[in-house]
């Protein structure tokens, strides 16, 4: 008989819809193996904080009816960059190590109104930079494959928990790849949806528009489900995608139809040899589609060298921007020093230059990309790293360049707005026989969730990898 955790987020769903299963018999179940399985030295550090009484008290507190969405009553988690109204939300960095807010932002606001339980908040690196989440005082968020091996950042904490079976989707973040970074290194689903898509009520904190929220999960019917609950303006936003024809999730069962799809495998922003695994699953994912009777067409990068300063200039500035008080900045960590820096350094002028600039070669990138219905490339240069591998605490700058060899691709999709995720399509072998995760990365145009979700539930139809569970599932 299957565990509760083997079900999907949407059967979960169902079972307390069918008031078969209540919400805090599933809130109880996922806690326990967040207790158990979230501690000591196997940990996948996927918790900062675990807030099991407020988890419990909601979960009693929720009661099906009728017109009850299809995650009602579903435990998940939120990233440690939302604000949380009465948790300690600490955006991954000592400075912030007291705070708690008492507002709660757009995504947590959706997630309550959609009768989701949050069992407490998922580990990032601090505020959200680094690709890789090992945040200081915590231990490092790991993939379950190999738990000496990274999850990914900076929805490192999100992608573990979900992976590691302690809730059954999760919100995770991307400003250059954050959620499908830890859905490849976790062998997971992870969506970031179009510019404008979600709020960010209220703080408003990226005015390049490089940043927005999304689902992680293990099915793209669960991670569509919970884009629906995510999905929608505020009166405040300053700009929001125009609504879809329907839900996401209903996308999800319609047929894509035969697109045209464009297809490179050169690195974007690094000149960097691509991990012959990460290659296999880009030739092996062409081959797919093509069976599945889309048309591949390669195509040149779409995004050029020079793009990638002004990127850079403008994520030192969107780093620079965290206020943080004076007498706490010396608890920094050297790389966001490093990059707050280099943000100060950037003048008012060369900053509105620098946005000028990206927003030419995200124009550029989507005229010579409109002819296609989706995009297709590797989502990493390199299977999951060994925890450290990346970061040099000694060498910031090193460890940028290093950040940016692991990740050439996500972020030309942050630059244009375009949505775009990862799905787990390939698994390499280590040197020890470690089995370990490769994602593939499906983009498509700006405000077209709902035919790349469709492909991609075609995709994963055709190749499904819901029954691959890691070690101690």
């Amino acid at each position: 008989m299957a565990e509760l955790h083997d079900l999907t987020a949407l059967e979960q769903g169902d079972l307390v819809r069918r008031r078969e299963v209540a919400p805090a018999e599933l809130t109880e179940h996922y806690l326990e193996r967040a207790h158990r399985i979230d501690s000591g030295p196997e940990t996948v550090g996927a918790f900062v904080t675990l807030t099991p009484e407020l988890a419990l008290d909601r979960a009693r507190a929720l009661v099906p009816g009728d017109g009850d969405g299809p995650l009602f009553g579903v435990p998940t988690a939120i990233k440690d960059l939302n604000l949380t109204a009465g948790v300690p939300t600490r955006f991954g960095s000592p400075a912030f190590a007291d705070f708690v807010p008492d507002v709660s932002d757009a995504v947590t606001l959706a997630l309550e109104a959609a009768g989701m339980v949050s069992l407490g908040k998922t580990s990032t690196p601090e505020f959200g930079s680094p690709c890789y989440t090992e945040p200081e005082g915590y231990p490092p968020a790991v993939t379950p494959w190999d738990r000496t091996r990274m999850a990914g950042g900076s929805s490192g904490g999100a992608a573990a928990a979900v992976a590691a079976g302690l809730v059954p989707v999760a919100q995770g973040s991307d400003g250059g790849g954050s959620i499908r970074i830890p859905a490849s290194c976790c062998g997971l689903f992870g969506l970031k949806p179009t510019r404008g898509r979600i709020s960010g009520y209220p703080m408003y904190g990226d005015p390049v528009g490089l940043a927005t929220a999304g689902p992680i999960s293990r099915t793209v019917r669960d991670a569509a489900a919970m884009l629906d609950v995510l999905a929608g303006r505020r009166a405040g936003d300053p700009a929001w995608a125009p609504p879809p024809s329907g839900t996401f999730l209903d996308a999800c069962d319609r047929q894509p139809g035969t697109l045209r799809i464009a297809a490179f495998s050169e690195p974007v922003i690094a000149d960097v040899a691509v991990d012959s695994a990460c290659l296999a699953a880009f030739v092996d994912a062409r081959r797919l589609l093509e069976d599945l009777g889309h048309q591949v067409v390669d195509v040149p990068v779409p995004l050029p060298s020079d793009a990638v300063p002004v990127f850079e200039t403008c994520w030192a500035v969107l780093t620079a921007l965290s206020v943080v008080p004076p007498d706490r900045e010396h608890l920094l960590r050297p790389l966001t020093r490093w990059l707050t820096e280099r943000g100060r350094a950037v003048s008012g002028p060369d900053f509105g230059l620098a946005l000028g600039a990206m927003r030419r070669f995200a124009a550029g990138a989507l005229e010579a990309l409109a002819p296609y219905d989706a995009v297709l490339t590797p989502t990493l240069a390199a299977p999951p790293l060994p925890v450290g591998a990346l970061r040099d605490d000694t060498d910031p700058a090193a460890d940028f360049e290093a950040q940016k060899a692991f990740t050439p691709w996500t972020s030309a999709w942050n630059v244009t707005g375009m949505p775009a995720a990862s799905l787990p399509l390939h698994w390499t072998e280590s040197a020890d026989g470690t089995l370990l995760p490769v994602g593939v990365m499906l983009a498509a145009r700006p405000a077209e969730e709902e035919l790349l979700l469709s492909l991609c539930a075609q995709v994963e139809e055709a190749a499904p990898w819901i029954d691959r569970r890691p070690p101690g599932w």
